[in-house]
């Protein structure tokens, strides 16, 4: 069998893994999607509970739509807004079905490499398959040649800890059992006791942040004052970008995230500690979370911690690959300038493709979350433009692969200090937006002090459009 009839394997039965396999099928390209979960969408139905801020026209790939037509399946309102449950249960899913066979899971990917040749070797290396080694749910071992890997496995399994340096913090991994490192399902009886009443410390920055600080003010008001509180824990200082694009973002509901955020810490149900880069949790004497920062601080301590930090991309499995990765980011070294938060805080990413995405090792891409690395704001429809062009690129297309077919939305957010703020910034400055910041409110928290906005005071600033 030649390497042209070996089928292209995509890792990932995920919104992106999906619409990969998808694209290739309309090409006449045989793909085989290897899922390591027991179902389609395995990780987004890990967090179910949660409403995209993108429209069901925006989550929905054409090239699985048109697949999908055939069944009777109907597109969705394009106007709605669906729960990560919507997500899997109504699209996700019916598209898994109708790719059939083509799509395993239960099938965890453990290795890439060229058949018979390891990194170090170059003697014909580009004319050998791809070889993908898998374990199967019930412990076989199974070895699959393929004409090209795509990766779109996500980073969903490898959340960036608490600890300000990367790493984890002196005794993180000891306060397992008080620490998540995802938006919890508040809905949820058992784990809606867990934080009902308690202090809740939130770290992190972006949507994810956003969400759990709006939840857990809805919890404190729901409580009537039985002592719900949030502490949201900032690397960096409040300034005009700290809560998003507000009502200039061109997803709303994205830009209504970053406002319900602003109006849990106006409305007191939370309080923000700024230039916060935890060192060390540690426990008091009755088992409560104390968080220790780099420069000493030390907070009163909460009930319980969640980390929303970002993800990395798990590269071990890839590790016999030749790829070219950003040193910092972890992303393809031609779309790391693109996404680079030490550079911009902006959430608008040219639309890129098979060129951007491409490795020293020809045939291999990673698409969907896991391209952009360390980088936040990926969205599907980019993920969705992605894997459009490497299908074409694959089968030999290059115009189609070239051509750009996507316009992504704006954050509202222009510029910043990306990572870290100026100095001038860590009290609240304007982070590189038109509006001022508005002025803090210090609470003191035990040897350290907690910044908060008044609720009458003006609005966190947007930008200039």
């Amino acid at each position: 069998m030649s390497i042209q009839q070996l089928p292209v394997v995509v890792i990932g039965a995920g919104p992106v893994g999906l619409a990969a396999a998808a694209h290739l099928v309309e090409r006449d390209i045989e793909p085989l999607v290897l899922e390591a979960g027991d179902t389609a969408g395995a990780a987004v139905r890990e967090w179910s509970h949660m409403r995209l801020f993108s429209t069901w026209g925006e989550v929905v790939d054409q090239a699985a739509e048109k697949l999908l037509a055939p069944t009777g399946w109907t597109g969705l309102d394009p106007a709605t807004y669906p729960s990560g449950g919507d997500w899997a249960d109504q699209y996700l899913q019916p598209l898994a079905d109708v790719l059939g066979d083509r799509v395993r899971t239960g099938a965890t990917v453990t290795g890439v490499s060229r058949a018979g040749r390891d990194r170090i070797v170059d003697a014909d290396r580009e004319t050998q398959p791809f070889v993908v080694h898998v374990t199967c749910a019930d412990g076989r071992e199974e070895r699959i040649l393929a004409r090209a890997v795509i990766d779109a496995s996500g980073a969903w399994t490898s959340p960036s800890p608490a600890g300000g340096s990367g790493l984890p913090a002196l005794g993180e991994k000891a306060a397992a059992d008080r620490i998540t490192y995802r938006v919890p399902d508040l809905k949820d009886p058992a784990v809606r006791a867990r934080y009902a009443g308690r202090r809740t410390a939130v770290i992190g920055s972006g949507a994810s942040a956003f969400t759990a600080l709006a939840y857990l003010s809805d919890l404190a008001k729901a409580d009537d004052g039985t002592g719900t509180k949030a502490l949201w824990i900032l690397r960096r200082g409040i300034s005009g970008s700290t809560f998003g694009g507000g009502e200039a973002d061109e997803l709303p509901a994205r830009g209504a995230l970053g406002l319900a955020a602003k109006a849990a810490v106006e409305a007191g149900h939370a309080d923000a500690v700024t230039g916060f880069r935890t060192e060390a949790v540690e426990r008091d004497g009755d088992g409560r979370l104390v968080l220790v920062a780099e420069d000493g601080r030390r907070l009163d301590a909460v009930d319980e911690v969640i980390v929303l930090t970002g993800f990395r991309p798990d590269l071990s499995f890839l590790s016999e690959l030749r790829l070219g990765l950003d040193e910092r980011l972890q992303a393809p070294v031609a779309l790391a300038p693109l996404i680079d938060p030490n550079q911009h805080s902006c959430g608008t990413v040219y639309p890129h493709g098979h060129r951007e995405l491409s490795h020293p090792e020809q045939g291999v891409y990673l698409v969907g979350m896991k391209s952009y690395g360390r980088a936040p704001t990926f969205l599907a429809m980019t993920g969705h433009e992605q894997v459009r062009s490497v299908a074409a690129a694959i089968a030999g297309d290059l115009e189609s692969a070239d051509r750009v077919e996507l316009t992504l939305p704006d954050t509202g957010v222009c510029g910043g200090a990306g990572l870290f703020d100026a100095a001038e910034n860590e009290q609240g400055g304007d982070g590189g937006c038109c509006a001022p910041a508005p002025e803090p409110r210090l609470v003191q928290l035990g040897a350290s002090a907690a910044v908060g906005a008044d609720a009458e005071e003006a609005p966190a600033g947007g930008c200039c459009g």
